[in-house]
This record gives C-alpha cells, structure tokens and sequence, in this order.
C-alpha cells in the first residue's frame, strides 16, 4: 500500500540517501526503508520533499509530463516591477529551454525560520520575495528564471507540490510526516499559493 512522506528540507541537505561525504543526507533526517525522493531539491534549496514507497506513485509525481504544480516562495535581489513578474508569467526563454507561463505575485515578507548560514545581503540592494508557481522542474529553474527577470534569487523555499502544501503542516526543516494512500486519494485540488499561517 502505497505511503507517502512530506519532508521539510534544510538548506545544505542532499536529496539522496548515502554517497555524500560533503554534506548532510536524507538519512540523517529520516529512517524510512524502502521510501525514496519523488523528484529533487537543490542542496541550497528549502521546503517540501516528498518521498514514498510506491514506484508508480513516485514516477506520478516526478514525471514533468504530469506537469504538477510546485509553488516556491522566493526571496530575490531587487524589488519586483510588474513587467518582471509579467516574464515571468509569459515564460522565458533560457537558453535551452522556453519556461512554460507560470504563476507569480509578490509576496509580503513570510514568518519563515531563519537559514542557517543566512543569506548575503547587500545594504545598498532591498530584497523581496515572490511566490512563483511552475508545471515544470528543470535543473535550478527557478533560479535561472529570476536571473533572466532581472531579480537574482537569493533564498528558494518550496511551499506546495500538487495539493500537499508546507503551510498546513507545520513541520520545522528537519521533521517529517507520513501520509496514508487514504491521505493522498482525499487531497484532490491544489495548494494555495499563499499561506494562510506562518510556517515554522
């Protein structure tokens, strides 16, 4: 019977199990058998990881063909004007890819935990924060996309994948919860792309 596991990832955390000596693993959060990552989060990145014991259900979640949502919250270099916010929306073209038209708004400053190392910060330069939505998950796309807006990211949170959102489980980075396949048949819409409480 499928299980599924919602993981608030540290910063500095490898999405893998063993074979990093550089930095901390997933087994040094969770002592799970048999469950495995649905997709990745970059080590410098933060939030929801899901993890389960189920092959079908982990190809459902990973596959970018399914086109899952998946709602970061981002704290930027810069204050976001609407014609950045409007690229994003649109899709922009990176390169080797074109981004497929996303969600974004700016997003007042959330209670988050505070990262550790902190972020640098420029006194000269103010921050912001986004909340970006994408039916993608290409190699550090998030990053690349507020690079290209103008907007240099300077802190990554993933907030919701589908209809699982960080906000409604008040987990610490670090703690984690499993979920029943009773759970996961009953989450049938997706996760608002604000909070409506502070996360941990």
């Amino acid at each position: 019977m499928p299980d599924l596991i919602l993981f608030n990832k540290p910063y500095g955390v490898i999405t893998q199990f063993s074979g990093h000596s550089l930095h901390p693993t997933l087994s040094d959060h969770i002592d799970a058998p048999g469950f495995y990552p649905a997709g990745r989060l970059d080590t410098d990145s933060e939030g929801l990881l899901l993890l389960t014991n189920d092959g079908k259900l982990q190809a459902h979640i990973a596959d970018p063909r399914h086109k899952l949502p998946k709602t970061y919250w981002v704290q930027v270099e810069g204050t976001p004007s609407e014609q950045a916010l409007e690229q994003l929306r649109r899709g922009l073209d990176l390169g080797d890819f074109t981004t497929l038209p996303a969600l974004a708004e700016r997003l007042p400053e959330p209670a988050v935990w505070p990262r550790t190392p902190p972020i640098r910060v420029r006194k000269l330069i103010p921050d912001s924060w986004i909340a970006l939505t994408i039916r993608e998950g290409k190699n550090r796309q998030v990053r690349r996309m507020t690079a290209k807006a103008g907007l240099p990211t300077l802190r990554l949170i993933r907030v919701a994948i589908g209809p699982w959102s960080l906000a409604e489980l008040e987990l610490a980075p670090g703690q984690w919860r499993k979920i029943s396949v009773e759970d996961i048949a009953a989450r049938g819409r997706p996760a608002p792309i604000r909070a409506k409480r502070p996360l941990c």
